[in-house]
């Protein structure tokens, strides 16, 4: 074997292999089973094309929907702020979409400063319930080991609620994930 076949696979290998485990732990956090009656829902924000949602975050709204219809008590968490091309801030864009689908509005929270996962979820927690115990959050099955994970370095204790990811947008939003979920780590190495 050639001096630079050994390098590639050196390097190849172990990247491969930490792809394989940051994988099923995303299949993993987007399988676990979700609880009847949570005392809250945060919906994570995703990109709002002038006023229409972006398709996945259609896909979110509609994960969160019915599971608001069937868990009347739940009170919900729309997240996400306003970007250059958006009309509306991501959380109105969620709000307006819930009520059409017969969600009451007083039920609705608004957080529409977020422009980040880690965001979303920290700005989210004034408008828990006081004593809540059971969450969940809603966002694309990829993005949900993550959200998970920084819910609970604020000291929530969340479930995942998946919603599908356009099947036009999985590779490229895996790889932004798996790159998204290094950072983390890097950065909350302690």
């Amino acid at each position: 074997m050639s001096k630079k076949y050994i390098v590639f696979l050196l390097f190849t290998v172990p990247l491969f292999l930490y792809f394989l485990v940051l994988h099923i732990q995303i299949q993993r956090f987007s399988q676990q089973e979700v609880p009847k009656g949570a005392d809250f829902l945060i919906i994570l924000g995703a990109k709002v094309d002038g006023t229409t949602p972006s398709l996945s975050l259609q896909f979110r709204i509609d994960a969160a929907a019915i599971y608001l219809l069937e868990n009347p008590q739940t009170i919900v968490i729309a997240t996400g702020g306003q970007g250059p091309d958006e009309d509306l801030t991501e959380a109105e864009t969620i709000k307006r979409e819930l009520v059409a689908k017969g969600i009451n509005a007083n039920r609705i929270k608004l957080e529409g400063n977020s422009t980040t996962t880690e965001e979303n979820i920290k700005l989210s927690i004034p408008y828990l319930p006081n004593q809540s115990q059971t969450g969940i959050v809603v966002s694309n099955d990829y993005h949900l080991y993550r959200a998970i994970k920084i819910g609970n370095d604020e000291g929530l204790q969340l479930i995942g609620l998946p919603a599908k990811t356009p099947i036009l947008s999985l590779p490229k939003s895996y790889i932004r994930e798996y790159l998204a979920i290094t950072k983390y780590y890097l950065k909350n190495k302690d």
